[in-house]
């Protein structure tokens, strides 16, 4: 080859179809058989599977020469070389795994891992408790400069209830038949056992339109509500009478059931007690009960007693 002459078959000049060619037979080109159709070719056809990446390549035959073959499935590649075959032979010892002292390797040391991740969210925790706590203290000091706790006042106590304080402001009164007004008519009498009044004394003649008996009642503290108790004997059938306030009808009849349950006849077995919640208003008031128009009167009457409030014995 010479300056001036690069020569035949240079990369550039391949062509794979020159052998069609009378110029490209001239310079010696043929049919393909290794090349793109010229002499020393540059570009080599190789058997499919004969590159191995990764490995060191065996030097490429020369042009013209058979290609080697790989051995066939099962048997040794003549390439191969044993381990032992090598500079410095085969390894004397196994190799130790990652974290292992010996023996077979293992990974990574999963438990330690662990609980240094629970170190972690425990320490993360802490510090998160710790900023409340810090928070609320912060909270609690601005309070305080902002001004004094307020201490709880007697009115936040819980009232007592109204029936209380009326007992409270009035003591209970009471009146026996001795004291009360009579109706002509009206007497007292003692025959019969079970009266609470002094002396066993108790009001009779009472079974009679227009018969009452009368108790003026001074010092109420207020105006309200007040339960008036009525001590009676009813034997037989069941009774009821009308209770005046200040000389008004109030509500329903008063009730004087037998309530004992005591044969008729026998008022000794009957005594009991009634109530109502007459309305009142401070001072003096006047409490009549009447045998009324279409009351059953049929009753011996005891005592009256008079509380402030709505209560019961």
């Amino acid at each position: 080859m010479t300056p001036g002459n690069n020569g035949a078959s240079t990369p550039e000049d391949d062509d794979p179809f020159g052998y069609l060619y009378a110029d490209g037979q001239a310079n010696g080109a043929q049919p393909p058989s290794g090349g793109y159709g010229y002499p020393n070719s540059v570009s080599r056809v190789r058997t499919v599977g004969e590159r191995q990446y990764g490995q060191q390549q065996a030097a490429a035959p020369a042009y013209g020469q058979p290609i080697p073959q790989q051995g066939a499935y099962g048997r040794p590649n003549p390439h191969y070389a044993a381990p032992e075959t090598l500079p410095g032979g085969a390894p004397t010892a196994p190799q130790q795994g990652y974290g292992s002292g010996g023996g077979r390797g293992r990974g990574p040391n999963t438990k330690g891992l662990l609980i240094g991740a629970l170190a972690v969210v425990g320490a993360v925790v802490i510090g998160i408790g710790i900023a409340m706590v810090g928070g609320d203290d912060a909270k609690g000091d601005d309070r305080t400069q902002t001004g004094p706790t307020p201490s709880v006042s007697r009115s936040e106590q819980p009232s007592p209830s109204v029936s209380s304080s009326m007992e409270e402001a009035m003591e209970p009164l009471e009146t026996d038949a001795k004291a009360l007004r009579l109706s002509p008519g009206v007497a007292t009498a003692t025959e019969i056992p079970g009266a609470k009044s002094e002396g066993g004394v108790y009001i009779t003649g009472l079974n009679q339109p227009g018969a009452s008996v009368t108790w003026t009642v001074d010092g109420i503290p207020e105006d309200g509500s007040y339960t008036l108790f009525a001590d009676y004997s009813a034997a037989g059938e069941d009774q009821s009478m009308t209770l005046l306030v200040n000389g008004k009808e109030f509500g329903s009849k008063l009730s004087m059931k037998n309530y004992a349950g005591a044969p008729d006849g026998d008022f000794s077995k009957g005594w009991t007690t009634t109530y109502a919640y007459p309305t009142l208003t401070k001072g003096t008031n006047v409490l009549t009960v009447a045998c009324g128009a279409g009351d059953k009167c049929n009753v011996l009457l005891d005592r009256l007693r008079l509380k402030q409030g709505q209560v019961e014995e």
